[in-house]
């Protein structure tokens, strides 16, 4: 692992090395009381088994399990996680004041290239000692995960981060995202309509909308994460460098026909599109 009294070789150097990223190598994970965080790790797999629940559901689950919690902490731990039930009454996802939102361009739209629509989405992870946030962005024709960042805040910053690391690859015709405010900020959109790409939201769709990336986090956390226990953020940023790399190039899928995200993603030269 990374030392940090070697002086012949610097912490850049270090991380390079192991294919460690550097600002993760700082990173300390947001924090909670000790009963929270359990909480925390309860809701994330109930969540992740069962995508519908929203704090009410929850709430029953945890005081059938023996955990006794009110609503209001429930909902504030699942705010706090970024979670919402996939299926939420009309107008609940809403964009920050002061940020722009864009119509839905999926409907109907049959999905049959890859480069066609990309989409990005945060998750909870779990750590001993407090929690991070995931960012992936995945072409929704393949699977491919372009890119992630880890993040201990909700600031949006490391969402621009990995939706550039993905523009960097290729450019897709349609972006899709829900009405998050990390992707409503101008910042963000900003990114995208300066590449050329038309943007799609949906807050209600989200069940459709955002099926890829749900299983992905299922996958991602059942068959990585909960298994790893990983204990600090270094460790978790490496294993998943080594996961994604897996997932991509060498783990079949079986709604792929048993093929890899890597077999049918394409790489497409960097241009303006004018039709999906």
């Amino acid at each position: 692992m990374i030392e940090r009294g070697q002086p012949e070789i610097s912490i850049r150097r270090q991380c390079e090395l192991i294919g460690l990223n550097r600002s993760s190598f700082y990173y300390q994970p947001a924090g909670e009381s000790e009963y929270n965080l359990l909480l925390m790790r309860l809701i994330d797999r109930q969540y992740t088994r069962l995508p519908f629940y929203g704090w009410p559901r929850m709430t029953a689950w945890l005081r059938r399990e023996r955990y006794p919690v009110n609503p209001k902490r429930v909902r504030r731990l699942m705010r706090l996680m970024g979670l919402q039930a996939i299926y939420p009454k009309p107008k609940t996802s809403r964009a920050a004041p002061g940020h722009k939102t864009y119509p839905y361009l999926l409907r109907g739209l049959k999905i049959a290239r890859s480069g066609q629509v990309w989409s990005t989405d945060i998750t909870y992870v779990p750590l001993p000692q407090g929690f991070m946030y995931l960012v992936a962005v995945i072409d929704w024709f393949s699977r491919y995960v372009l890119a992630w960042q880890l993040s201990n805040t909700l600031d949006g910053l490391f969402c621009q981060v990995a939706l550039r690391q993905a523009l960097e690859q290729s450019t897709p015709q349609i972006f899709n995202t829900d009405q998050g405010a990390q992707f409503t900020a101008v910042e963000f959109t900003d990114i995208l309509e300066n590449a050329g790409v038309r943007i799609s939201m949906d807050g209600r769709g989200r069940a459709l909308d955002n099926v890829f990336v749900e299983r992905l986090w299922r996958t991602v956390k059942y068959e990585n994460v909960y298994i790893r226990d990983y204990g600090s953020v270094p460790e978790l940023d490496m294993g998943l460098h080594s996961y994604f790399h897996f997932y991509n190039h060498q783990r079949p899928h079986q709604a792929l026909a048993y093929r890899t995200p890597a077999d049918l993603y394409r790489r497409r030269p960097t241009r303006k599109h004018s039709s999906p």
